[in-house]
Parts: C-alpha cells; sequence; structure tokens
C-alpha cells in the first residue's frame, strides 16, 4: 500500500486516524497508521503532558497533532491577543435569553448544577486565532510529524513555522474550493471530508467530493466522511484518495476514553442517528440525535449562537449533562458511519480489519477485470 502519504510519512499504512485520546492516537501509529491527537480540548499545559505521553509510548512511530484555526469566527475583529480578555469580552456578548433556555432545558431533564468542588467547562477552546496559537507552540516542540487544521486554510505563517520545524500540514475541505484555498496557502495535504462524518463538516457527499477535490489540486488527499470499512476505504482510494482520514470509529475502541454510556449509545445506534446540528458549536457539526439536538430545533429554541459563543454558552451544561449522566442530553460529535459499529475492539484490530477489508476488495475487483 504504496502511496505519496505512506511515503511522506513513513508509514505502513494510508490510514490516519484522528482521536482525542492519547492512548488511540499511539495505538493506531504503532499498528503502522498514523495517530492525530486532537488539540482542541487541552490547555497547552494539558497538551504538552499528552505529547509527552504520546512521545513515550508510541515507540518512535509518527504522529500528528489536530488544532482548530477557523478562517472566521466572532471576536475575531476584537484585537485581543489575550485569552482571558478575549473570554471577558465574548461573554458579555451571549444574551441572557439564551442563557435562560439552557438552564430551562437542563430543568426539564432534571440535570442538577454543579456541586461547590465540580469543575467548571472551558468556556473558550482552541478555535480562535489567541487559543490555537499556545497549542501550535506546545505541539512544535514535540516530534510530531503532521500538524492538521479544520475549519479553513490555516494561516499562511502557521504554515511557515511548521515547514520551518520540518512538519508536514493538512487541512480539511469540504468542497474543491476551499481545497483550492488550502493549497494556495502552503497545505501538503487535503482531507476530503463529506457530509457522512462526525464534528464540523460540510454538506457534500465523501463520493461526490472526493474526485473534485482530486481533480482540483495537485497534492495528496485524504478520503474523509463515513469511512470505517475496508471496502469504503478501496472506494476513496478508487475515487483519487492516496490513504483515510477515519474519526469515529475510534470513539468505541478498547483505548477510547469515552464515557461508557456514550460508548453504549454509539454501538446501538444505526446511521440514521445522526445529525448535522450548530447546537454544539454555533457552525454545522454531525451529532448525535437526542434531546439536545432536537430542543435547539425546536419553536422554543432562541437559534444558535456564532463560534465561539455557542459553546461558551453551553460548556457549563456539557459538564453537568455529563457529571449527572443524563443520557437523554449528551451530545458529542458522530458520523453516520457508527451505524456499523456495534461491537468494542482494539485499535490494532480495527488498523488490521481496514487493511485485510480494502485487500480483498482490490482482489474481488481484479477478478471482475480480470473475467
Amino acid at each position: 500500500m504504496r502511496t505519496r502519504v505512506t511515503e511522506m510519512f513513513g508509514i505502513e499504512f494510508p490510514i490516519f486516524a484522528f482521536s482525542h485520546c492519547r492512548d488511540v492516537v499511539a495505538a493506531v501509529s504503532r499498528a503502522g497508521g498514523m495517530g492525530v491527537l486532537g488539540a482542541l480540548y487541552f490547555t497547552p499545559e494539558e497538551l504538552e503532558t499528552e505529547l509527552k505521553w504520546i512521545d513515550d509510548h508510541v515507540d518512535g512511530m509518527p504522529y500528528g497533532v489536530d488544532v482548530v484555526m477557523p478562517a472566521s469566527y466572532e471576536g475575531a475583529d476584537l484585537g485581543v491577543d489575550s485569552p482571558e480578555e478575549l473570554v471577558g469580552r465574548l461573554q458579555s456578548m451571549i444574551p441572557e435569553g439564551h442563557r435562560k433556555f439552557v438552564d430551562d432545558l437542563l430543568a426539564e431533564h432534571g440535570v442538577p448544577p454543579l456541586g461547590g468542588d465540580a469543575e467548571a467547562g472551558k468556556v473558550l477552546l482552541g478555535w480562535t486565532d489567541a487559543t490555537a496559537r499556545p497549542q501550535v507552540e506546545v505541539a512544535l516542540r514535540h516530534p510530531i510529524k503532521l500538524l492538521a487544521n479544520a475549519l479553513g486554510p490555516p494561516p499562511a505563517d502557521v504554515v511557515e513555522q511548521a515547514h520551518a520545524h520540518g512538519v508536514k500540514v493538512a487541512a480539511l475541505a469540504s468542497t474543491a474550493r476551499h481545497a483550492v484555498k488550502q493549497v494556495e496557502v502552503g497545505v501538503d495535504v487535503v482531507v476530503a471530508q463529506g457530509t457522512e462524518a462526525g464534528g464540523h463538516t460540510g454538506e457534500i457527499s465523501t463520493m461526490v467530493l472526493i474526485p473534485e477535490v482530486v481533480d482540483a489540486v495537485d497534492v495528496p488527499v485524504l478520503a474523509a466522511g463515513g469511512i470505517g470499512r475496508g471496502r469504503q476505504m478501496a472506494a476513496g482510494m478508487a475515487l483519487g484518495a492516496e490513504g483515510v482520514w477515519t474519526g469515529s470509529i475510534w470513539l468505541a475502541v478498547e483505548e477510547a476514553d469515552t464515557p461508557e454510556t456514550a460508548k453504549n449509545h454509539i454501538l446501538a445506534a444505526t446511521s440514521r442517528d445522526t445529525v448535522r446540528s450548530r447546537s454544539w458549536t454555533g457552525k454545522p457539526a454531525r451529532l448525535l440525535k437526542n434531546a439536545w439536538t432536537d430542543a435547539w430545533e425546536s419553536e422554543k429554541s432562541p437559534g444558535t449562537l456564532p463560534m465561539p459563543l455557542q459553546f461558551m454558552l453551553i460548556s457549563d451544561a456539557l459538564r453537568r449533562i455529563g457529571r449527572s449522566g443524563n443520557s437523554s442530553l449528551a451530545t458529542f460529535p458522530a458520523g453516520q458511519i457508527i451505524g456499523s459499529m456495534n461491537q468494542v475492539r482494539s485499535s490494532r484490530d480495527v488498523v488490521f480489519s481496514l487493511v485485510e477489508e480494502y485487500v480483498e476488495a482490490m482482489e474481488r475487483l481484479n477478478r471482475i477485470t480480470d473475467s
């Protein structure tokens, strides 16, 4: 399985695994793929701890880090470099009516307030320039091989900074036009992510998107969105991709730190049990469909706020829901591939299963061609 991305990163299989769990990242890299740690939820200090652990457990195999530096977000024009000052300015922009809607929703479902010793939710994650740049600085102090960015092209100076450290840069694109913009700022790999994907995603299906992106750019393209089987990997490669970017399939592996209640929901879900919703971050993201996503689409909803105000609004609510164990409101990103996920396996087994089914699919196609 030699493609430009296997040569670029020195990996055995062109399988990239996005996960917020360091154990999954290390396990996939050790198995011959490439784990990519989502940095979004970590402070710079926490990210340093996570990456140090990966350095010590990845057996020298390559891995990457994913940050979120959106091209546009509320507060980008405030000219504030201090995350603390930015939080204060943004908090004042959240309407009281939205706060009341969230409080009433939690009360309706019997979710208690946080106790006095409970940690509050992180109100501003790394999806602003001011909060993501420190994550980049931390990541580049480690022997990472890839820096990935979602939600628009990364700033050109960040791409240059990564290249100066010998680190390749990838970026997600949901249209061919977005992919061209990514390449124009110097991105080395484009992740063509179809609407089937979990998390922030566009409207074009993977089957349609991949060939459009492959035809539009001259850098390697990774297929993403609804890919969790070797046959789907083979389809992506047949459409011109040189590897696959996977995410949701790692939510239910043995190494994942996904809460047990959420993991059970994932294993029981069908491919129809997700929805694109702005209720998590303010930008369209595919989430597990439940009472939370339904409430934000109801007539009572005040409407969602733009990024990052929406997550700042709900951060404490998510913390309260998690601590209460209330499964009816527990919301998290999940792609349509969850309909094919019905058992817990090790990350290594998932990697090898992808490869084995990919080989079987290619052999079947060769037999058809030869007949």
